[in-house]
């Protein structure tokens, strides 16, 4: 069991960036693979990135590589998601999921989610 608690969202200008924060309680965080996903108004909530247990492996989504990193601190449970270069169409609610499994096989555990919302 693991509770996750998303924060670092809020509202930055076109070009800017921001640091979102998942952290966890529990004792297994350091076995799950960790995943950040998001959601827009009227659209299906979506994979942005992951990062193995170890944080040897990363994963994104191809429109934000190159300008979004996760990484992971398993002595201090937990992630995070750097975004850079915030665009428009990154305005979404940006939920951690723990225990990831895939894109399409995101775990049971989620937070409740953090908004980010990018100005143009």
């Amino acid at each position: 069991q693991v509770q996750l608690v998303e924060s670092g969202g809020g509202l930055v200008q076109a070009g800017g960036s921001l640091r979102l924060s998942c952290a966890a309680s529990g004792r297994t965080f350091s076995s799950y693979a960790m995943g950040w996903f998001r959601q827009a108004p009227g659209k299906e909530r979506e994979f942005v990135a992951a990062i193995s247990w170890s944080g040897g492996s990363t994963y994104y989504t191809d429109s934000v590589k190159g300008r979004f990193t996760i990484s992971r601190d398993n002595a201090k449970n937990t992630v995070w998601l750097q975004m850079n270069s915030l665009k428009p169409e990154d305005t979404a609610v940006y939920y951690c999921n723990a225990d990831f499994n895939g894109p399409a096989a995101p775990g049971d555990y989620w937070g409740q989610g953090t908004q980010v919302t990018v100005s143009s």
